[in-house]
């Protein structure tokens, strides 16, 4: 029973101690504010093995409250890849939250503490991160009603400071539902924007949001990525918890793995060659959040099923090639480089290929004795 007992122990904090995100605690001087701030920075799993690696950053206001489900979702979002791994930027507020946020009366722009907030934020902390750990070029500004409104503020920057913006229940600064709409056709960056209410949300913010997205809706920008949800039964805070991975999702939809939906909807109804459509998702991703990823193994495998299914030989040929020569050691690359010898007639070539693969890491559904089977047949039935 002890050692039952201590197997336990052992496999909990073996499990917990795996693999896991890390929270910095900082203070940081800023010059602009005259003050020091606190921050609270979580950084991906195994940030300090992957040293090459680079990491989007995703900058949270009110971060009392918001960094813990913001860093929790990341965390999970990334795990599973549908999302890059990103490093979470937390700006502790608290009552402060009101002088960083404030703005003149007259223009309704960011003024003495809000202007400070404001340089704050672009002039020293960016900087500040992008100096002292390894990120792309991709951020994400996260805040709730004061500080949603606040963080629309740099998208009148040219180029905008972020790439991306989740607004929970914004409580608009006057002119702001006037002037977004405005600016927004004139942004040549792309930029992702989500915005958030609740049928239970407070009256006011939700009428306005409603009636910001009215006019948001409405854009014919291709830079402008926009989603909205109004969450039934949701209330001004409780709309934070079901906004933040509801956000995320649409925001990274593009760099998800290949789904069903995906493979069904978009890729067997494609007109043109599958293999331009892999390239293309994989250049469009490295474009838009700087990131040289490689090719994931379920996007080999659902494009070369698609192109087996739709008979594109030539792009199951090339999809085959790259994926030989990103995971030479797996035998995937080689088995549907197999096929695809196979389906033009070249059976001996084929048959070399699957016999040639016994050494190679099994892959899914592909595994050693399944090429070995597809030699011995080919043997058999052409009597080589």
């Amino acid at each position: 029973m002890k050692k039952i007992f201590l197997v336990i122990i052992v496999l909990f904090f073996g499990f917990n101690s795996f693999s896991q995100s890390k929270i910095i605690y900082e203070e940081f001087q800023s010059v602009k504010l005259d003050e020091t701030r606190k921050l609270k920075i979580q950084l991906p799993r195994n940030y300090e093995e992957n040293t090459e690696k680079k990491y989007p950053i995703v900058v949270v206001l009110d971060a009392n409250y918001l960094f813990e489900p913001v860093a929790g979702n990341v965390d999970y979002f990334s795990y599973w890849e549908d999302m890059p791994e990103s490093i979470v930027v937390g700006i502790m507020q608290g009552d402060s939250r009101y002088d960083d946020c404030y703005y003149d009366s007259t223009e309704f722009m960011p003024e003495g503490t809000g202007a400070a907030f404001f340089e704050f934020i672009g002039l020293e902390l960016i900087p500040y991160i992008d100096n002292n750990y390894r990120t792309a070029k991709f951020t994400i500004a996260i805040g709730h009603d004061f500080t949603a409104n606040f963080i629309n503020y740099f998208l009148f920057k040219d180029p905008p400071l972020f790439n991306g913006y989740i607004c929970l229940s914004p409580d608009l600064a006057p002119l702001l539902d006037e002037r977004l709409p405005a600016r927004i056709p004139q942004i040549q960056t792309k930029t992702f924007y989500y915005l958030a209410t609740g049928s239970d949300d407070i009256k006011d913010l939700r009428e306005i949001t409603e009636m910001l997205d009215a006019s948001l809706k409405g854009l014919k920008s291709d830079n402008f990525d926009y989603n909205f949800d109004n969450f039934k039964g949701a209330t001004h805070y409780s709309l934070v918890a079901r906004a933040i991975p509801s956000a995320l999702e649409k925001m990274f939809s593009l760099y998800r793995p290949i789904s069903n939906e995906e493979y069904t909807d978009v890729i067997l109804k494609l007109k043109t060659p599958i293999h331009l459509y892999l390239t293309e998702k994989y250049a469009t991703i490295k474009d838009l959040f700087g990131l040289n990823n490689p090719i994931r193994l379920n996007d080999f495998i659902a494009t070369c099923k698609a192109s087996e299914k739709k008979k594109q030989w030539e792009s199951l040929r090339e999809i085959a090639t790259m994926a030989k020569k990103q995971y030479p050691n797996k035998v995937l690359g080689a088995y549907y480089l197999a096929r695809y010898y196979e389906e033009i007639g070249e059976t001996k070539k084929a048959m070399r290929i699957y016999q040639g693969a016994y050494d190679k890491e099994e892959v899914d559904f592909i595994t050693i004795d399944m090429m070995l089977d597809k030699a011995d047949k080919i043997k058999e039935d052409f009597g080589y």
